[in-house]
């Protein structure tokens, strides 16, 4: 007889317990989700039926994974753009509205990292998880929580700052013929902040796979990865993703800024990106216009560059500096992009081809450039050297044109034109130097209180390489008071003469 044994019930965990009641008690919300079926696909465009309550913008996910986004919402279907590749997308398949906008993810732990406008990382680094998703259109700060822009934006080079400086929160545009700088001026700005403790990202848009990585490399070899992030949507990425891209990185921007910090954007380019919404807009068969832009292309841009700005000490006190590139054609800045683009902007650098090619680099031409804001954001001591040399520069420019006749000159004439010539001179500097504000002024008063008059013009270059070793080594007091002060003070004035008069008999080697 086989004897049974009854196992005496154990006691239950009071976790157990917990989750069991957790369970029984759950009850699931009966939502309809918004279903629709794909009609028509074709160049990154699918025409949707079904999707009776879908939003404008909002995010949709077809069966093989794709996601899209919404952009006609007309009576007969649906018009949605392809976040990716479209050749899985078949027509009859079905599609989901998410119910949810675009989104991409922000937070410090993008710095140092190159992702796409999804968010996706494209630096074969370890994937992105556990950040804040926020959407990539936003409504602009309004005007009750803008802060004026009168803290200067130090670009480390020396054209810039002196003759069109920036301000933190103001929206510069860089303008000019393809192969003229643009893009180096944009990066040399980029790795001369983290000297101010100022983020930035790097937008590209439309860029050869091959110049967004000598960028990255740049970046990387000067230390300024650290504190950058690069969205990129090459030029074989899909146009939607082109179109995403500026939202995309000025969104991650607002983020910074928004929490008190100092950012630095750069858009390279938005003629391309003119250039994509134009394909999606012509794709959706949306009316064409001037040039065969979409009616909306000033608002493509306006809703984007209107969200730089620096906020008000309540709302956290950060700033967001946008610096935009447009690509003009045989320096036509009239075209339809370029006058919208100025038009929203507080002022343009305007880059000739002209001087790329005889060698004045970076080619600013201080004429055609202006900044309707850095003007009342620039550091005292800057303003005292660099308003003469304004000055002194726009007379040069139309004495050479005079002189280009041939006419005899007379010695105040003769003497206006070579200070031109050594100031044009001064204001070249090779690409990815930045230099320090405080090497900037002492080199500045040394121009316009006449101590290169007497040094020919092929060796101003020189001067000035001997002249800011000479100040870095023996001079840093001097260089420390300029930067403490941030004013041209009587006593910084008699240190500047006393280290030009030293320099010039002692130190200056001129065949050097």
């Amino acid at each position: 007889m086989t004897r049974t044994r009854t196992l005496s019930p154990q006691p239950r965990d009071a976790v157990v317990d917990a989750l069991l009641e957790e369970i029984q008690s759950f009850q699931f919300p009966l939502r309809p989700v918004s279903m629709g079926v794909v009609a028509e696909v074709s160049d990154g465009i699918v025409r949707l039926s079904g999707l009776a309550d879908v939003m404008m913008g909002e995010m949709v996910r077809f069966e093989d994974g794709t996601l899209g986004m919404t952009l006609n919402l007309e009576q007969r279907g649906v018009g949605a753009i392809v976040l990716g590749d479209h050749r899985g997308i078949v027509e009859g398949s079905m599609v989901e509205a998410l119910g949810t906008v675009v989104s991409v993810p922000v937070g410090e732990a993008l710095l140092g990292r190159v992702i796409d406008p999804l968010g996706r990382p494209l630096d074969r680094q370890d994937p992105l998880e556990a950040l804040q998703m926020r959407p990539v259109e936003r409504v602009a700060p309004g005007i009750a929580d803008r802060a004026p822009v009168n803290v200067p934006l130090q670009t480390g080079i020396k054209a810039i700052d002196a003759l069109v400086p920036i301000g933190r929160g103001q929206r510069e545009l860089i303008i000019g013929d393809r192969q003229t700088g643009k893009t180096t001026l944009a990066v040399d700005a980029i790795l001369n902040q983290h000297r101010d403790d100022v983020l930035c990202v790097y937008v590209a848009i439309g860029q050869k796979l091959s110049s967004i990585a000598q960028v990255v490399r740049t970046l990387e070899v000067a230390g300024a990865m650290e504190h950058t992030v690069v969205v990129a949507a090459e030029a074989g990425a899909p146009a939607s993703l082109q179109y995403l891209a500026p939202y995309s990185g000025c969104t991650i921007a607002e983020a910074f800024m928004e929490r008190g910090r100092d950012v630095l954007i750069v858009y390279d380019d938005l003629t391309k990106h003119a250039w994509a919404y134009r394909q999606i807009s012509l794709l959706l068969r949306r009316p064409p216009g001037r040039e065969a832009f979409p009616g909306d292309i000033f608002y493509l841009h306006a809703r984007l560059l209107e969200r730089a700005g620096r906020l008000t000490p309540e709302k956290g006190g950060g700033s967001m500096t946008a610096l935009p590139i447009v690509e003009t054609q045989l320096g036509d800045l009239t075209a339809y992009i370029p006058t919208n683009i100025i038009s929203i902007t507080d002022g343009q650098i305007y880059l000739e081809s002209g001087l790329f090619n005889a060698g004045v680099r970076p080619a600013i031409n201080a004429g055609l450039s202006v900044s309707r804001v850095g003007g009342a954001a620039q550091s005292p001591a800057m303003k005292a050297v660099a308003g003469q040399m304004r000055l002194e520069l726009a007379q040069y420019r139309e004495l050479a044109a005079f002189a280009q006749f041939g006419t005899e000159l007379d010695r105040t004439t003769q003497a206006a034109l070579e200070r031109g010539a050594r100031l044009v001179e001064v204001l070249k500097q090779p690409q990815h130097t930045p230099i320090p504000l405080e090497d900037q002024v002492a080199l500045f008063y040394a121009a316009t209180r006449g101590y290169l008059d007497d040094i020919p013009v092929e060796a101003i270059g020189a001067f000035e390489q001997q002249f800011i070793a000479f100040l870095r080594s023996s001079r840093q007091r001097l260089r420390n008071a300029i930067t403490l002060q941030n004013a041209l003070t009587p006593e910084i004035e008699q240190m500047l003469t006393e280290a030009l008069e030293e320099f010039k008999r002692n130190e200056f080697l001129w065949g050097k």
